[in-house]
């Protein structure tokens, strides 16, 4: 891995997670840099999104060590784990918004929990995320009910970028949208990350997102990376699993359709 420098915003080293008897993530080591997308692969129920969650602190790690902006963390409400936090934003897959609360309402929520600000003025920043992920401030009078597919995961990016995080971490971002949509969403997650110098974490199995978006992409398999690199790198790769998911049926038609 290199060497840990203002270029390294994330850095898991011989990371082991697992539940029981499984071990999901066995000795995995990963390095995020700074401003790049990174797209993450694997099969599913492959560790993809227990990696994820382990990183900010919702699943324990059995052993390793997890660095996010040069603060390694700990137990999940220590002081640097606390500090790292405050710095990043998470778009779970399906939303995971407040179903009681509007949708201007969801995005304050994490303003509320950190932050002594006005309601005016808690007003004001919802309406700008909400403006700033393609959404009108009549859309923040809507409860999640109320809201299509897409809404709904425009609106979970805007609460996830409340505190102006300078670390995203998606989860499926564009899983349950048509392409359109999901063209749509990949569209203006670069954008953003161009717009607001972002480091964003994606776990995905889009083929599309990981073409159009990410600048490396990472492919879990038996509990590891086993490739990470351009897209062009992983489709030299000769791992087995690697193999199979970028040159299989489904994502030949995919580049068929490319081209």
């Amino acid at each position: 891995m290199e060497a840990l420098s203002e270029n390294v915003a994330i850095r898991v080293s011989d990371l082991v997670v697992g539940f029981g008897r499984q071990t999901v993530l066995d000795h995995l080591s990963l390095d995020v840099r700074r401003g790049e997308i990174l797209g993450i692969v694997g099969a599913s129920g492959g560790g993809k999104s227990v990696l994820m969650r382990t990183i900010i602190g919702l699943i324990p790690k059995r052993s390793g060590r997890i660095e996010v902006q040069g603060l390694e963390e700990g137990a999940a409400f220590d002081p640097e784990s606390r500090a790292a936090a405050d710095s990043w934003g998470i778009l779970f897959q399906q939303g995971a918004l407040f179903s009681s609360l509007t949708a201007r309402q969801n995005v304050q929520f994490p303003l509320r929990e950190n932050l002594t600000i006005s309601q005016e003025l808690m007003d004001e920043i919802a309406d700008a995320k909400l403006e700033m992920v393609g959404l009108t401030a009549e859309d923040g009078d809507k409860f999640p009910s109320q809201l299509s597919g897409g809404m709904t995961k425009r609106v979970a990016l805007a609460r996830a970028l409340a505190l102006d995080p300078g670390i995203l971490f998606l989860d499926e971002p564009t899983s349950g949208l048509d392409p359109i949509a999901a063209g749509d969403f990949d569209s203006l997650i670069k954008t953003l990350q161009t717009t607001l110098d972002l480091t964003v974490f994606m776990v995905t199995h889009d083929l599309a997102s990981l073409n159009t978006v990410c600048d490396r992409v990472a492919a879990l398999a038996e509990g590891k990376v086993v490739a990470i690199g351009p897209m062009s790198d992983l489709l030299k790769s000769a791992h087995p699993w690697v193999q199979a998911y970028f040159h299989g049926k489904r994502s030949q038609m995919f580049q068929r359709k490319q081209n």
